[in-house]
């Protein structure tokens, strides 16, 4: 994963970007429709419409017009010219087939942005920067016991009884989106102190289809990330529309592998700060609290260490790993704008949903981030070091 840690700030930014775009473009690419136009569908409870659209036959594959949102990022001149779809949004085209292949292409006078994904990796190709991102994607189980069958309604309503205990759910809004006849639910966290104000999914009414997917930050009425369907039309898709490789000549940043959940294989992380402090091979710095929130958990992760502060959505997390000469000041975050941490030079990256913060102190460098605003975080970034 070393790649990843000397990004610069703009390759970082657009790395965060890609991520977020693959997600919600896996959200939004379940599949399609059959008509440009289409009324309402008729008012429904929550609970009524996901399960009729769990309950839906898979379509044979879907072509559509989408288009990307981002209002994200701060000032574009905080990362130079940038000309990449996934920085300022676009619009574009999506193929999906039914074996789970498929590909968005966003479009710009600077150059286009490729999304290919299969079930075993994803690639970002962005012409801009002539750079491709690659992601492979953990093996899936092949548990016999595992099946098809659709949830029931009551089984949909008592998923939904223990997510409302967690977040406000909103209901089934009828509407039309990509001319098919939709539902639109939100979620919103109960905890109030983070930026984020909501996650808003629709979906086809007749085909149970993710239509958009929007991550929405408080105080504003505009996305600050969205993918949604202009038009979109059923019908097998050709391998050809989503078997494209990037140029030969382009750069390659390798992000790895996610891991699916717990690997028997890799130690367990020490926890508990005392431990944590005898394992880590360098001084911790552990508050007790930070920014009014109260220290939660410590664990040891390889070489570095993870605290968190607070709890839910606005919780702040800090790393501490011990400092590499060879890398730059900052680290991933070295090139945007600076910050005094007492007295050492800090490097802040602040967005509608939350702030990212680096720097290095006494051989030992900082990484926090958490969905707070930046006064927030350099509060917390002071009360470390």
């Amino acid at each position: 994963m070393r790649p990843l840690r000397t990004l610069s700030g703009r390759r970082l930014a657009m790395v965060l970007v890609a991520a977020v775009a693959i997600v919600i473009a896996a959200a939004v690419a379940a599949v399609a429709a059959r008509s440009s136009t289409a009324d309402t569908p008729p008012a429904k409870p929550l609970a009524d419409a996901l399960h009729d659209a769990l309950a839906a036959p898979q379509p044979e594959g879907v072509t559509a017009r989408v288009t990307f949102t981002n209002n994200l990022l701060p000032s574009s001149s905080l990362f130079g010219n940038v000309g990449s779809p996934l920085m300022s949004g676009a619009s574009g085209r999506l193929w999906l087939t039914k074996d789970g292949h498929g590909r968005i292409e966003l479009q710009s006078d600077s150059g286009d942005v490729q999304i290919v994904w299969s079930p075993t990796a994803v690639t970002v190709y962005d012409a801009s920067s002539n750079t491709v991102y690659k992601l492979s994607l953990p093996a899936r189980s092949n548990d016999a016991t595992q099946t098809n069958t659709p949830p029931t309604t009551a089984q949909v309503s008592d998923f939904l009884a223990q997510l409302a205990q967690h977040v406000d759910l909103s209901g089934a809004s009828p509407r039309t989106v990509g001319g098919r006849p939709a539902y639109e639910a939100s979620a919103a966290p109960k905890e109030t102190g983070s930026l984020l104000d909501s996650l808003r999914v629709a979906w086809d009414a007749e085909q149970g289809v993710p239509l958009s997917a929007g991550i929405y930050a408080k105080g504003d009425a505009a996305p600050a990330l969205r993918l949604a369907v202009d038009s979109i039309s059923y019908g097998p898709v050709s391998s050809s529309d989503v078997d494209i490789a990037p140029p030969a000549d382009a750069k390659v940043v390798d992000l790895g592998t996610p891991s699916a959940g717990h690997d028997a294989s890799r130690p367990k992380p020490v926890t508990g700060l005392a431990a944590v402090q005898a394992g880590a091979g360098f001084d911790v710095v552990a508050p007790d609290s930070v920014a009014g929130r109260a220290r939660t958990q410590v664990l040891l992760l390889g070489d570095r260490v993870l605290l968190v502060y607070g709890e839910g959505p606005g919780s702040i997390v800090v790393v501490e790993r011990k400092a590499d000469a060879a890398q730059s000041p900052g680290g991933m975050l070295g090139a945007l704008p600076k910050v005094d941490v007492n007295g050492a030079t800090g490097h802040e990256l602040a967005t509608q949903l939350g702030t990212a913060l680096a720097w290095e102190r006494d051989g030992v460098g900082f990484v926090l981030v958490g969905s707070v605003p930046a006064a927030t975080a350099e509060s917390a970034a002071r009360d470390v070091a």
